[in-house]
């Protein structure tokens, strides 16, 4: 890629443009359609980001104006560190560029803002189908061996 990628805290003004990503993002793991996240839902992360009382932030990248990539992060106390933890919880490219650093410059901007904000630890998960991603993911950080388990409450 030619073009620089710039990665940046959103701002409230990026909502129109954060938006198809994340509708995107959301698409890619099945969820559209009637599975999608609701607009409420949407909503509320979108404020969250925002809120100095929540631990959570959005990371954007840009390549010329255009937003081409998000990044959103949770911050949370972990049980075996003195410092914080720093949760990649959604990890989005544009299929465009994909192959083309906007994920790399994500995780490298994430590592910056983690280690600013006292994190001693970033952590993700994928899905094993998404090859990809996984490509990048083993070049930049080491696959801990742990499996997923999970309970929806809802």
């Amino acid at each position: 890629m030619t073009e620089a990628v710039i990665v940046r805290l959103a701002r409230p003004a990026d909502y129109d443009a954060w938006l198809p990503l994340w509708l995107g993002y959301n698409a890619f793991y099945g969820r559209e359609g009637a599975t999608a996240p609701a607009e409420a839902i949407t909503r509320l992360a979108w404020r969250r980001f925002f809120d100095a009382l929540e631990p959570m932030d959005c990371l954007v990248a840009e390549v010329e104006g255009r937003l081409v990539g998000l990044a959103h992060l949770i911050f949370h106390r972990n049980t075996s560190l003195a410092g914080s933890t720093c949760y990649l919880q959604d990890l989005f490219a544009a299929p465009d560029l994909r192959g083309r650093g906007v994920g790399r410059a994500l995780i490298t901007a994430l590592y910056d803002h983690a280690r600013a904000a006292g994190a001693e630890r970033v952590y993700w998960h994928t899905h094993e189908s998404n090859a990809q991603a996984r490509r990048l993911y083993d070049q930049v950080a080491a696959h801990g061996g742990f499996l997923l388990y999970r309970k929806d409450l809802g």
